[in-house]
């Protein structure tokens, strides 16, 4: 239970699982692969307030950060401090290249995920994400999170155990309902084995498929007990969020609720399928989040979306919220992960008036609506986009399906038509959707070059007020830290 209401930006306690939970006003927000990188988070929390890094997809950035030769030698030095040596050691021998990559040449790839695995597999996953919060922690004590997509299940077994194995103080989960994951951490936390039921298109076992994960296949059991992460769900209606109170495996200890202005990955629109004149889904009335119900739940919970001023930040805990989680005005700061020439271009465009955000019910093989920042000569464009050749090469947002004959395999809504056709996908859910695992690679400088020399174009996501870059520019500037849009949104909060 979360103390009285303070408008205050000074980080409030309340009795968490296991120690003190330290409750910051403003949340930094999960966003993509690797934007919310260790030095955005660390700079954030450093600030006094929580920095949140992105688990999904964080073993393909490991690798091909090493591919780049680890510049400044922080992943090897976070990778010395892993408590499962061996897994380090096989990483660098398979990936770490000290001149860098060669222009022009693929990074190296890892397997596609399976169901099975392999224990190479979840050790990289789990040391992706030990490193990412091992460095975002690096030398202070503020409160570090981690966001993962509860949709993208595969992987999120060891990475949540790396992420525990560094210390991690929050972890956040949408899309989708996350019910089994407070029992997973309380299992973490002891190094026991946990599982979580797989979503299977098609199945008809009798017995429920489940990923599991257990850390004696490391040697967990000899390590001391874990400090269990605080848990909050992203929810986007006061219903999910009273739901998962009732009937989560294990406690939660609040909420971040997201309305639909804000970026990446959001919840449908309840209204049904409607679009307006620009193709965009309409949210109308059975949207809207009643605070009176959040309120009453009794825990701690966080506004997110349309509130990147200070008077959102006012208002938001003036409804009851503890703070803001803010996404946008963080993506294009000096320390996140997004690549610079990019940063540049989109700070060019909102300073002219000319950043637009389109709600794109398509793009995502999740299907979801997935917010896309128009960018010449990115995949925002349709003739960019119809020029890339079809390629499932990573595979995060594959869905598990079982065959005619019973058996389980993986088919992705973005790779190439006729295979997902034959593995009995319909041909309409193709129409219109786009890799977003290779572009979010390559919003952050990391694009693999595919056979041809064909170099993996970006699609950035945000939230719909582009305006905050502008506000947030001292003059004479086109950039801005992290420390600067956090005093930015505590302005005027007493």
């Amino acid at each position: 239970m979360t103390d009285s209401l303070s408008m205050s930006g000074q980080n409030r306690t309340t009795t968490g699982p296991g120690a003190a939970l330290r409750l910051p006003t403003i949340i930094q927000g999960g966003m993509g692969v690797a934007v919310s990188n260790w030095r955005l988070a660390r700079a954030v929390s450093t600030y006094g307030q929580m920095g949140v890094v992105s688990g999904t997809g964080i073993d393909t950035v490991l690798v091909r950060r090493l591919q780049d030769g680890d510049p400044g030698g922080h992943l090897r030095r976070a990778m010395a401090s892993f408590p499962f040596p061996d897994i380090a050691k096989e990483t660098l021998r398979r990936y770490f290249l000290p001149d860098g990559l060669p222009s022009g040449k693929p990074y190296a790839r890892l397997p596609l995920p399976k169901i099975e695995g392999s224990a190479l597999q979840r050790g990289i996953t789990m040391l992706g994400n030990f490193t990412e919060v091992f460095l975002a922690k690096e030398g202070h004590d503020g409160p570090v999170g981690v966001n993962l997509l509860t949709k993208i299940q595969l992987p999120n077994l060891a990475s949540l155990y790396g992420a525990m194995l560094a210390g991690v103080d929050y972890v956040l989960m949408g899309a989708g309902i996350p019910r089994e994951i407070p029992q997973v951490l309380d299992q973490f936390a002891q190094h026991r084995p946990a599982s979580i039921r797989a979503d299977v298109i098609g199945g008809r076992r009798d017995a429920p498929v489940t990923f599991d994960f257990d850390p004696a296949e490391f040697d967990g059991a000899s390590l001391a007990p874990l400090q269990r992460p605080a848990f909050l769900p992203i929810v986007s209606s006061h219903s999910l969020a009273s739901m998962l109170l009732k009937k989560a495996r294990g406690p939660i200890q609040g909420f971040v609720v997201e309305a639909p202005v804000a970026g990446g990955h959001n919840a449908p629109p309840r209204g049904g399928g409607a679009l307006d004149e620009r193709g965009q889904p309409v949210y109308g009335e059975r949207d809207e989040v009643d605070m009176g119900v959040m309120r009453d739940l009794g825990v701690p919970f966080w506004l997110a979306g349309g509130v990147g001023a200070p008077d959102q930040v006012r208002e938001a805990l003036a409804l009851g919220a503890t703070g803001v989680q803010v996404g946008t005005a963080f993506a294009y700061c000096d320390e996140s992960g997004l690549a610079p020439d990019l940063k540049r271009t989109v700070i060019a465009q909102a300073l002219a008036g000319g950043a637009e955000v389109h709600t794109d019910p398509r793009a995502s093989p999740t299907g979801y609506p997935f917010k896309v920042v128009t960018l010449p000569g990115s995949n925002s464009e349709e003739a960019e986009y119809l020029q890339r050749k079809r390629v499932c090469d990573l595979g995060y947002l594959r869905e598990v399906y079982e065959t005619p004959t019973g058996k389980l395999g993986f088919r992705c809504a973005s790779e190439p038509v006729d295979a997902f056709v034959s593995k009995g996908g319909e041909l309409a859910e193709t129409v219109g959707r786009k890799c977003l695992c290779n572009a979010l690679m390559a919003n952050i400088g990391l694009p693999q070059v595919q056979k041809g020399g064909d170099v993996e174009r970006p699609i950035l996501t945000s939230g719909d007020d582009m305006d905050v870059i502008r506000r947030l520019l001292p003059p004479g500037r086109d950039s801005y830290t992290a420390a600067e849009v956090v005093d930015y949104l505590l302005g005027g909060v007493a």
